[in-house]
């Protein structure tokens, strides 16, 4: 059988056509390079699969302007003008209480009631030592036929406070007055006074 190797003339082998065949073979069945190939592993650009997706953030809703404004604070409340009672004690005496008083006991038909306010002793037996102390004086029917005084030792409404009464002659008792309200007022004083009076059977048809 012929041998296949041909020679050249320089004693070179010549390749056969085999060989000549087996590189253009084997370049049409490898892979092309510039298609992609699918593999396993994964790459820095795809998303790993097993990765938690991440948990889309709601965007911040902005406050409105009124809604940032923290709401004015309520109207401070008006403050309360102070009472009569807490007027001094002369001023309150003569501006409001013996003007009401005035007006009560001539509502219960006492038409001639003199009244006066003053600072002096009190004209009762036994104190005659005692510091003066203010008095509201109260008299009528016929100038002095009935007297009342009113005592205020402290010089306070809320303080101690002392009644006596007579008919034409010294008073010879001095009594407590109001002695268990805890706060007095300016109707109060006019009311305990006149109902006192009242028990004496000296207002009305007494």
């Amino acid at each position: 059988m012929a041998d296949q190797t041909n020679h050249n003339q320089a004693g070179e082998v010549a390749p056969s056509t085999v060989d000549k065949q087996a590189p253009s073979v084997a370049e049409e069945n490898a892979p092309s390079t510039d298609s992609p190939e699918a593999t396993d592993l994964p790459t820095a650009n795809a998303p790993d699969p097993n990765a938690a997706k991440p948990t889309a953030t709601p965007p911040k809703r902005e406050k409105p302007a009124a809604a940032e404004e923290k709401p004015a604070a309520k109207t401070a409340k008006k403050e309360k003008a102070p009472s009569v009672e807490d007027k001094p004690f002369v001023e309150f005496i003569e501006q409001d209480y013996l003007p009401a008083l005035q007006k009560a006991i001539a509502q219960k038909g006492v038409q001639d009631l003199q009244v006066s306010f003053a600072k002096q002793k009190v004209p009762i037996t036994g104190f005659e030592s005692a510091e003066e102390c203010w008095q509201i004086i109260g008299s009528w029917k016929e100038i002095g036929l009935r007297q009342f005084n009113l005592y205020f030792p402290e010089e306070d409404i809320q303080g101690k406070k002392g009644f006596s009464c007579n008919e034409g002659k010294k008073p010879s008792t001095l009594e407590s007055f109001l002695i268990d309200e805890r706060k007095i007022t300016l109707d109060l004083l006019v009311f305990g006074l006149v109902q006192r009076l009242d028990g004496q059977k000296w207002l009305g048809i007494n």
